[in-house]
């Protein structure tokens, strides 16, 4: 009976899992970041607390990343027709550095989360916004 209690256990870690590996996927393919973000609405409901901690985790890293991302895309669009007159050039390079921040803070909060998922403990703080 306690084989089949650490089956359940080990069974239960593997979607967050695959969702961590699919956030992890996403700057080789950039579709794999929306199939771990679906997985993760997908399977929350039903979750133990120490998984939903994950789910919740993952969520909201998407999100964050996905509002960061369009507001670099905003400030570069509204940078390139003025970087013809020169005054845009600061605006592109704020855009790309804002851009490359997001990604960096994809990437570092996806490998915490992986982090807390392989030493089996939920995330302590799955609603924080850095880590």
């Amino acid at each position: 009976m306690t084989d089949r209690l650490d089956y359940g256990a080990t069974d239960d870690k593997t979607m967050p899992a695959v969702a961590y590996a699919l956030y992890l996927l996403g700057p080789v393919t950039v579709i794999t970041p929306i199939v771990g973000l679906i997985i993760a609405y997908a399977t929350q409901g039903s979750a133990s607390p120490k998984m939903r901690s994950h789910y919740t985790f993952l969520i909201r890293t998407f999100w964050i990343t996905i509002v960061a991302v369009i507001l670099g895309c905003m400030v570069l669009v509204v940078g390139i027709p003025l970087s013809f007159i020169l005054i845009g050039i600061p605006l592109l390079v704020i855009g790309s550095a804002v851009m490359t921040v997001a990604a960096i803070y994809f990437f570092v909060r996806t490998l915490v989360g992986v982090i807390y998922l392989a030493r089996d403990e939920a995330y302590p703080r799955p609603y924080a916004l850095l880590l």
